[in-house]
């Protein structure tokens, strides 16, 4: 049979097991099978129970940490690698460890950078991501990389809400580009807080630039770790004038104590999309589904077709 009409295979690293389901079910196709046998003292050896020579395979999982999910990850790689596969492409939801994308203090590692060549010495042939914590970890690969963005998901939504005097806002300075793609496409006027960090996870103090009097806002954000940032953010609002405050964020890591900040904090919602799993419900958590997102990506990777329409920006 030619290579070019061959079936891709998908499979799933165990953590994203769920949303690979979706993906593939989304595909047209069965997730393929893969056994784990665990060791004694926690070693981990992933196998393939079925031919992957001379195929196109999808890995489904996000790397988020601890260093289980990527090492799985890298394992899954250098498996298909050693089983002949022709193509692998590492489909990461979520890049972990993308906030140490450079060096912001002496003595300190790259971590971005070294997973990037990790899973490139694996084998893994194209990385598809989505949301990651800076656009410029694409440069860090050899390979080719697809990063997508959830706006493709979350601007039909709020488009959904039909909220009056709507206001884009950033909790960071960092992310004040995100923010103003948004308000462009939704027409809406744009906030930023700037915030100081007395260390990691813990902020000092934050202030405003721009008015959210008689305003509708919504916070625009890559992850939501231990979400300080936004319910700080949220409070300093609403204390301002705002009717009400919304947050969207792509990946919910939701780390520590973030879901009691969560319930007791003045958002109204949280958005995110299930590039990761929750570890608890929530009644102001609203997951969106980026199965469709992935699935349409990987079908036209595969059939060598153009992307460029699920860049909405």
């Amino acid at each position: 049979m030619p290579y070019e009409t061959r079936k891709a295979k998908i499979f799933a690293c165990s953590q994203s097991t769920h949303l690979a389901e979706q993906i593939a079910k989304k595909y047209g196709t069965k997730l393929g099978k893969v056994i784990t046998s665990t060791y004694s003292d926690g070693e981990f050896q992933p196998s393939y129970e079925e031919s992957i020579r001379g195929t196109r395979i999808f890995i489904i999982g996000s790397t988020n940490p601890g260093p289980k999910n990527l090492m799985e990850m890298l394992l899954m790689i250098d498996a298909a690698k050693r089983a002949s596969a022709r193509h692998v492409t590492a489909v990461m939801p979520y890049f972990g460890w993308a906030r140490q994308d450079r060096k912001d203090k002496p003595r300190v590692p790259i971590a971005a950078k070294l997973v990037a060549k990790m899973l490139e010495a694996a084998g893994a042939t194209r990385i598809i991501t989505m949301d990651l914590h800076a656009d410029q970890i694409q440069g860090f690969f050899e390979k080719p990389v697809d990063h997508l963005f959830a706006s493709t998901i979350f601007l039909p939504y709020l488009k959904s809400l039909n909220l009056d005097n709507l206001t884009i806002a950033s909790p960071d300075m960092g992310g004040s580009k995100r923010a103003y793609a948004y308000s462009k496409a939704l027409k809406s006027d744009v906030v930023i807080c700037y915030k100081q960090r007395a260390k990691a996870n813990v902020i000092s103090h934050m202030e405003l630039i721009g008015d959210v009097t008689g305003k509708n806002v919504v916070l625009v954000d890559d992850m939501v770790d231990t979400a300080g940032t936004l319910t700080k953010a949220a409070d300093l609002m609403m204390e301002r004038g705002a009717l009400s405050v919304r947050a969207i964020c792509t990946h919910p890591i939701l780390s520590g104590n973030a879901y009691e900040k969560l319930e007791n904090s003045k958002l109204e919602e949280l958005i995110v999309t299930n590039s990761i799993p929750l570890k608890q419900q929530s009644p102001k958590l609203k997951v969106l589904s980026c199965s469709d997102l992935f699935a349409d990506v990987m079908h036209n990777v595969h059939h060598n077709e153009s992307i460029s329409n699920k860049f909405v920006m």
